[in-house]
């Protein structure tokens, strides 16, 4: 499967993003998908997860209440609505995939396939 992100931009603290993650070659709802991460000179970390048909979702201590994860699986397509963002949201966003399930889904090396990246970017 291919992973396309978009939607990453400049926006101000306390607004909102909405990214999107577009899933190409084989159906989407063959997978587990994930957000991830990634600010410079850090490591990759986990943001949030949803299960293959979107019934459980899990997301990251720093995030929960403020972001949103779903999927359409009729259109191949994951989002991550990002709400009340803080300067220290600014990061290159990841989407990721598996087809298995692994309990260890906060890990980046739970993850078969990644997407390129979009850049999000929290400032005044």
């Amino acid at each position: 499967v291919q992973l396309v992100e978009s939607g990453g931009g400049l926006v101000q603290p306390g607004g909102s993003l909405r990214l999107s993650c577009a899933a190409s070659g084989r159906p989407m709802s063959s997978y587990s998908m994930a957000w991830f991460r990634q600010a410079p000179g850090k490591e990759r970390e986990f943001v949030a997860r949803i299960s293959m048909t979107g019934a459980m979702t899990y997301y990251a201590d720093s995030v929960e209440d403020r972001f949103t994860i779903s999927r359409n699986n009729d259109e191949n397509t994951m989002y991550l609505q990002m709400d009340s963002l803080k300067p220290e949201d600014t990061a290159v966003y990841y989407c990721a995939a598996t087809p298995y399930y692994n309990r260890l889904y906060y890990k980046a090396a739970s993850y078969d396939y990644w997407g390129q990246g979009t850049q999000v970017i929290v400032s005044s």
